[in-house]
Formats: C-alpha cells, sequence, structure tokens
C-alpha cells in the first residue's frame, strides 16, 4: 500500500453541475501520495448519486446539512495524510495550482493559494465590507492576509489538530485557521492563484455572514492576543474623555467632572482587563 502523504478534502453540498469535472481534473494533477476525501454533508441534489459513481475516492455522507467547516472536520478524521489540503466543490479553484502549493508544504506551516482578483466575483454591495473585514484583520494579526478565507489551502495535520476545537462548522473555517496560526507565529504562505466563476448557486448569505465574520475575527484574537483589542478601546474611551474635558472647558460654565471620571476610569478599567486576559492566555500557553 502506498504511504499517503497528503489528504485532499472535498466538502460538497448540492454541487451536482461540477463536482465530477472537479474531482477528474485532481486526479489530473495529484501523485499516488495522495488520496481524495469527499464529503457529500447533506446534499439534496444529485451529488450522493454522482459521487457513487466515481472510482478512487473516500466518501463521507452526512445525513442532513451540518455546514462547510463541519465536513472539513468529518474529512479530517477520515484522513491518513500527514498534511490537509482543502479544495472548494463549485470549480472556482484551479486543480492546476495544487501541485505548487504541495511543493511548498515542507518549509511553512500552511501554504494558502492567495486567488488574484476576487474583487471581480464579489457583488458590489458586499465590497466595502469584505474591505473593512480584511483591514481588520490585517491590523489585529499584525501581517498582510492577501486572502483571508481563500477555500484552497493545504496545512500540516497536526497544526490543524492543535486548534480543531475553537474551529466552527460554518464557512468561517478558514478565516478561522487562518487568523489562529498568524496570532501564534506560524509560518504562512500566500501563493497567487486564478480564481474562476462558481459553477451552481452561492451558499453565502451577505448580511449575516459579513456580522459573524467581524465576530469572529475579534473573538478569535481575544482568544489568543486580547491586547490588540483592549488596548485600542482603551484609547479610544480614553480620548472621549479629554474630549468632553475640552469640550465642557470651552462651551459650558461648569466642568462635567463627572462624566470625565467616569470616562477615565472606564479607559483604565479596560486596560487593566486587557493585560488580565493577556496573563491568561500566556498562561494557558504554557
Amino acid at each position: 500500500m502506498n504511504q499517503i502523504k497528503t489528504s485532499i478534502i472535498i466538502p460538497v453540498y448540492n454541487e451536482e453541475d461540477s463536482i465530477e469535472k472537479v474531482i477528474a481534473d485532481l486526479k489530473l494533477y495529484l501523485n499516488q501520495g495522495c488520496e481524495i476525501i469527499v464529503v457529500n454533508d447533506g446534499s439534496n441534489d444529485r451529488s450522493k448519486e454522482l459521487l457513487e459513481k466515481i472510482s478512487d475516492i473516500k466518501t463521507v455522507h452526512h445525513p442532513e446539512n451540518r455546514g462547510y467547516g463541519a465536513a472539513l472536520k468529518s474529512g479530517i478524521q477520515k484522513s491518513r495524510g500527514e498534511y490537509i489540503l482543502i479544495i472548494d466543490a463549485d470549480g472556482s479553484y484551479p486543480s492546476e495550482s495544487i501541485a505548487e502549493l504541495i511543493s511548498q508544504k515542507d518549509y511553512y506551516d500552511m501554504v494558502v493559494g492567495a486567488r488574484i482578483n476576487p474583487q471581480s466575483q464579489i457583488p458590489i454591495t458586499r465590497k466595502p465590507a469584505k474591505w473593512v473585514l480584511n483591514l481588520l484583520a490585517n491590523y489585529l494579526t499584525g501581517s498582510n492576509i492577501p486572502d483571508l478565507n481563500s477555500g484552497l489551502r493545504i496545512i500540516k495535520k497536526d497544526t490543524l489538530n492543535q486548534f480543531v476545537h475553537i474551529l466552527p462548522d460554518g464557512f468561517s473555517f478558514t478565516t478561522t485557521i487562518t487568523l489562529a496560526l498568524l496570532t501564534n507565529n506560524y509560518q504562512v504562505k500566500y501563493l497567487p492563484i486564478n480564481y474562476y466563476k462558481r459553477k451552481g448557486k452561492s451558499k453565502i448569505r451577505p448580511i449575516r455572514d459579513t456580522l459573524n465574520f467581524l465576530q469572529l475575527i475579534i473573538k478569535t484574537v481575544l482568544y489568543f492576543n486580547p491586547l490588540k483589542v483592549f488596548i485600542p478601546l482603551s484609547l479610544i474611551i480614553f480620548a472621549m474623555a479629554i474630549m468632553v474635558g475640552v469640550a465642557s472647558i470651552l462651551f459650558t460654565p461648569k466642568f462635567m467632572d463627572t462624566t470625565f471620571i467616569i470616562l477615565c476610569a472606564t479607559a483604565l478599567q479596560t486596560f487593566f482587563f486587557g493585560l488580565l486576559a493577556e496573563i491568561i492566555v500566556h498562561a494557558k500557553q504554557r
């Protein structure tokens, strides 16, 4: 039996239009050290039927839809490889780029296929929110993240398992693992790739998923590097106290000492909460 070096996991939910071609293309670019694991996440179209006809793959079936991240977790549990490579089933990621990602896997903890022009596939109404989320993620991690939630990446299985307990069952799986690795000083490499128009209907819910991503970014960084959140928040509150003090001196007959003191105290408390959270995080890491 050939040793499995890389397990390729494909989460599938209603991808009857593309799944056969995605798997066929993958097989063209893989060597004998790879296995393909397809997780059918409760599809209600012909995806399950089509998968049952494809040979040389391992399939996992969820009786109901549990989410993108849950499908990846099921695939990881069934995998035998030292490395986990994930790719979407919608045909938007180029299979020909996989060989380059695999070639870099021994030098980095995670290699990500960074989409060259994903903006062209994003509706104009979602672009401002996407820009804000990326800006926030770059600041909180202290890194330049070309593609926060690319669905094509390879990561060491041992590294992935260290964070699996915090990885969500939804679409934010890839965002979370990116933030987790960057805030813990793991080496992440971004390789530019093409990005194609997906086949079938997108599963993204613009408003709900954007709010979830915002919450996720803040929560994940709080989990690993809380001072990145608490210090700016403390400074903002302190700046508000200064503005109240200056405004009351210039424009009111009486200095608003109570409001000024409350804001200063709140800023100080926020700063010390951040220090306490930082101590707890470092204690847990040890």
